[in-house]
């Protein structure tokens, strides 16, 4: 190579390699500090984009996640609050068996219809006020307007990442049926083993006169409910003076012991309804496992795809290092080669 003093070719090449070593120094200096192997899209433009996409996919996943909890958490109320109302069903199931015994007068069988009016009342405050977040879990009456949240099919959980039904959970709107007296004995039209209907046992309860289950009146139902426990405990109610008389000459079809078919009903409407809610928790736990698995699946790649190998880039850091340092004492004996030419002056 030929000397020159205005070109130093010498130079130029030490300076690149100084240039070369610092720009991977800083590269590694960044991907230690950060933890991340790709911190610009320049680092590679391709795991770029996928781990931004994959970023996007795990904080849906978070909230999918917790989506299911909720769901699950409401269905875990309706069951509780259901399980007070079966105490309460078996407990007047209970009261009625033993008014049908026939060693009760009536100042025992107005005590039994007493705490029969008392739960009954309980089960329409308990079914009337079931919220959870605002939503009414046993209020449904045919009409989803009356339930925040309710479509036509019900409520609908989002457990997915898309807006597509495999990624919904849909709770059935049934699960969400009126659990008020009413609710609970209004649709039950079949008779009991001596061919007589509810309806006909509290009409002969309530001293022959017209019941509406159906009503949306609060007195009245209270005045239903007094009605019911009448006929639970042998007894005529007068809503006139809004007290109970002794069923005397009635016939043995209208006992109370011919309530407790109509009770049995509702226990095991109940439970059928605890049952359902119950798959539908296993549903949504089901849920809850199969994101947990993906969330964790998503993050080990992106790891993988991102994360700083801490070992290999310190390994590297210092190669960077050493290749600076030669490269900058290179650098300033090939600074010197010129001054060689004033030798040959």
């Amino acid at each position: 190579m030929a000397l020159t003093i205005n070109t130093n070719i010498s130079s130029i090449i030490a300076q690149r390699s100084l240039n070369s070593a610092t720009t991977n120094l800083n590269t590694s200096l960044e991907r230690m500090s950060t933890g991340y192997k790709i911190n610009h899209a320049k680092d590679n433009a391709a795991g770029y984009s996928i781990a931004n996409m994959w970023e996007t996919q795990l904080g849906s996943l978070d909230v999918a996640a917790d989506n299911a909890a909720t769901g699950s958490d409401m269905l875990t109320s309706a069951e509780q609050s259901y399980s007070l109302l079966s105490d309460h069903l078996q407990r007047i199931r209970d009261l009625t068996e033993q008014a049908a015994n026939g060693t009760y007068a009536s100042a025992s069988l107005k005590a039994i219809q007493s705490e029969i009016s008392a739960r009954l009342d309980e089960i329409t405050r308990v079914a009337s006020n079931a919220e959870f977040n605002g939503i009414k879990l046993m209020s449904f009456d045919g009409t989803n307007g009356n339930i925040t949240g309710m479509n036509e099919k019900g409520i609908d959980l989002q457990v997915g990442l898309y807006g597509d039904g495999d990624s919904i959970i849909n709770l059935d709107i049934d699960l969400f049926k009126s659990a008020t007296i009413s609710g609970l004995f209004t649709n039950m039209t079949k008779a009991n083993g001596n061919g007589v209907t509810l309806q006909q046992m509290l009409e002969q309860a309530n001293n022959k006169q017209a019941v509406n289950l159906k009503t949306t009146d609060e007195e009245q139902k209270i005045v239903n409910n007094k009605i019911f426990a009448a006929a639970c405990s042998g007894l005529i109610y007068d809503s006139a003076t809004d007290s109970y008389t002794l069923a005397s000459g009635v016939e043995d079809s209208y006992g109370a012991k011919e309530m407790l078919s109509f009770l049995d009903s509702a226990i095991d409407d109940i439970s059928s309804r605890v049952t359902r809610i119950g798959a539908a928790q296993n549903r949504v736990e089901s849920a809850i496992t199969a994101i947990d698995v993906q969330s964790q699946n998503l993050t080990s790649s992106l790891s993988t795809l991102r994360d700083t190998d801490v070992a290999e880039e310190s390994s590297n850091y210092i190669q960077s290092q050493i290749l600076q340092q030669a490269s900058a004492t290179l650098l300033a004996t090939a600074n010197q080669t010129p001054s060689i030419a004033l030798n040959l002056v």
